[in-house]
């Protein structure tokens, strides 16, 4: 129990050590916020342990530092009057606040080797974060209105970030709520989707419509809207076209196999005899019964319905102001109608218990070719969500 707890305790003295080298690294290459994470979590476990005393130092040291490298930064981004900068300025005045905030808490935290309490200087920079913050919105603010003079659709998504982001810094500031949507609807991508048939056979109307449900498909995200069906009000800026080129359905088979079966079984009972042919007891007085093992033996013939359909084909990405291909990719789907049973001949005991299953089968209609069509497409469908999730309209 002793070596136990020796142990125990050496490993907790390693993971303290370990804690405050990485703290004293983590000042040494100007990492201080790193620092000041590690003494804080430690310092939160309990501020008064003696063990804890190195924390409260580097926090000390930590703070003071990152707090005066901020300050000059913030010193040095104001005096290049660069609106680019406001965004940085305004985070590290964030950045000095939230870093009071977590040490408050903590407080008062003494340094028993000095006889005092740590000294953490703070300020109140919210002027400064309102200050920096209306800035930076006015700023994002005047940049998105040119945004909105212009006509290309990844400029308003930016404007849309830009818009997104002042509203979660400055909530219902201006009319930007309103301007995000605008924003949204003219960055939106409208995929118009359509089908080609150049198999030279009939594909089920069923199929056809399946297919250019868009709706089904889930693929809406936030700026690429596809419509199966076209809608004249709107002008498409891609089209995705599915192109089948080969359908292939094989003929009806039936494959028969025969398997044979050998098994000993129990087939009733004897009495147990002796060397002199009397029936021998148990300690009870009662006959004693041993198993009668025959040799049994079945005739299994399995049969197996086959029918296959396979759809080939191609998708196309088509830049509908260009009109130029994007993209091609090949697209297949094979669904396999496949059913299996069997009869037997002999004795069924000798059989497992996978083919008794089978021999309670018999024959089921054979699927029409429309219908086979109709199940690889639905396979079809789902290999096009595939590509189309994988693989963009725009870089």
């Amino acid at each position: 129990m002793k070596k136990q707890l020796l142990v125990i305790l050496s490993f907790l003295v390693l993971i303290s050590c370990s804690s405050i080298k990485n703290t004293q690294e983590a000042i040494s290459t100007g990492n201080y916020d790193r620092a000041i994470d590690i003494a804080i979590n430690n310092l939160k476990r309990n501020k008064t342990k003696k063990g804890n005393q190195p924390y409260v130092l580097m926090l000390e040291e930590a703070f003071v530092k990152a707090t005066l490298r901020d300050l000059e930064r913030i010193s040095y981004l104001k005096k290049d009057q660069n609106p680019e900068n406001l965004e940085n300025i305004f985070v590290l005045y964030q950045n000095l606040k939230n870093r009071q905030e977590r040490i408050k808490p903590l407080l008062p935290l003494s340094i028993l080797s000095k006889g005092r309490n740590a000294n953490f200087k703070f300020s109140n920079y919210n002027d400064e974060i309102i200050a920096s913050k209306n800035k930076l919105s006015d700023y994002l603010y005047r940049k998105v209105k040119v945004i909105f003079n212009t006509n290309n659709k990844l400029d308003y998504r930016t404007a849309y970030n830009d818009l997104e982001y002042i509203e979660k810094i400055n909530p219902n500031f201006k009319d930007v709520r309103n301007l995000m949507t605008i924003a949204h609807n003219r960055g939106l991508d409208f995929v118009i989707v359509s089908m080609k048939n150049q198999t030279q056979k009939v594909i089920p109307k069923r199929l056809q419509q399946d297919l250019l449900n868009f709706d089904t498909y889930g693929l809406n995200d936030f700026w690429t809207v596809y419509h199966g069906n076209k809608d004249l009000n709107i002008k498409y800026d891609f089209g995705l076209e599915l192109n089948l080129r080969e359908i292939q359905v094989s003929p009806e088979q039936l494959r028969e196999k025969e398997i044979i079966r050998e098994k000993e079984v129990k087939d009733g009972f004897t009495y147990l005899l002796n060397d002199k042919g009397d029936q021998v007891l148990d300690k009870e007085g009662n006959k004693i019964k041993i198993d009668k093992m025959v040799r049994v033996r079945c005739e299994l013939y399995q049969f197996t319905q086959l029918k296959s359909a396979k759809v080939i084909g191609q998708v196309k990405y088509v830049d509908l102001y260009s009109r130029q291909t994007i993209e091609t990719y090949p697209i297949a789907s094979e669904f396999i109608f496949q059913h299996i049973y069997a009869n037997y001949r002999g004795d069924k005991r000798a059989l497992e218990s996978s083919y008794l299953d089978l021999i309670r089968l018999r024959t089921v209609p054979f699927p029409t070719s429309e219908q086979m069509i109709y199940d690889a497409g639905q396979d079809l469908k789902d290999r096009l969500k595939l590509i189309i999730t994988q693989n963009n309209f725009r870089n």
